[in-house]
């Protein structure tokens, strides 16, 4: 079938056709510029023999090209009434598997068993804005190989994962991604280019997965934590902030650490380096264990 998925009248005739209507539980925007859809297809992985895992197909816009690209792509769509649209835009494709449900529920790692067995694995999604980071988090801390993971989100929450760990506009995400793998902006997409438009901009951005960690932390949920307890209370100096997320530390022994690591005890959580982070988790553990004690 000869679809134009980025066509708006297109788009139109599909929803009257399936009695559709934007969702926006579900953060639903449609990508209506042919260019930024191919390119994202383009970029989404290395190798042309790697499968594509699709989050949040939609009508199927990218999937298309995704298709004619890779040779098998897995496409996951939480919106039950997509299911038939997708069916239907995607007919003429036999690389695609279409599965409904939640990418946050899913056994992915059953989900992809048999495309690992065929080659390298790497996702490539349009996420909605209010769940980047669980969805993000749930791929990374799922321990599946994949390469890359390629993804638009929201401009601001893209600049604030792929920013240097240790610069003024890191955060706790930019950590923990770091410390996963490569993360780097590829191009903004504007509102414009979107049915609805959203009230913001976008960015795609690229996670390019570590084969080895740039660090190894004594306890790995414990690192976790600490960069969660720094960042918490950003306005707050990096003894008071850990005081308040680990209770049971002794708020006068932190400076102490920090000096040892030759840190000022005035120092914030965004100013610290991802070694410097596992330093001090490592520290932490050792003098206080993982803060869980009553």
């Amino acid at each position: 079938m000869d679809f134009n998925l980025c066509n708006l009248s297109q788009i139109q005739d599909l929803m009257r056709i399936f009695k559709l209507s934007f969702r926006k539980e579900f953060g639903q925007n449609f990508l209506t510029d042919e260019d930024v859809v191919r390119t994202i297809a383009q970029v989404c992985a290395e190798k042309d023999q790697d499968t594509i895992l699709e989050i949040g197909p939609g009508i199927g816009t990218l999937t298309r090209f995704l298709c004619e690209r890779y040779p098998e792509v897995v496409a996951v769509e939480i919106d039950k009434s997509l299911i038939p649209v997708l069916r239907y835009t995607l007919n003429d494709f036999r690389n695609v598997t279409i599965v409904e449900g939640d990418i946050l529920k899913l056994n992915l790692e059953e989900l992809l068993a048999s495309s690992f067995q065929r080659g390298p694995v790497s996702v490539c999604a349009n996420l909605p804005y209010y769940i980047t980071t669980p969805i993000l988090m749930e791929l990374l801390e799922s321990r599946i190989p994949f390469s890359k993971i390629t993804v638009m989100v929201q401009k601001e929450v893209a600049q604030r994962i792929c920013a240097p760990v240790g610069g003024k506009d890191c955060g706790a995400i930019t950590a923990v991604v770091h410390y996963f793998g490569k993360a780097e902006l590829l191009f903004d997409v504007p509102a414009d280019r979107f049915v609805p438009a959203p009230k913001v901009d976008s960015s795609v951005m690229q996670i390019t997965l570590h084969k080895e960690k740039p660090v190894q932390p004594r306890d790995e949920a414990f690192f976790f934590e600490v960069i969660k307890g720094a960042f918490g209370q950003r306005r707050k100096t990096l003894p008071n902030a850990l005081s308040l997320h680990f209770p049971s530390f002794d708020k006068d022994r932190i400076p102490g650490i920090l000096a040892s690591m030759g840190l000022d005890e005035r120092i914030r959580g965004e100013r610290l380096t991802l070694e410097q982070f596992c330093t001090l988790s490592d520290l932490l553990l050792e003098h206080f264990g993982n803060g869980k004690q009553a």
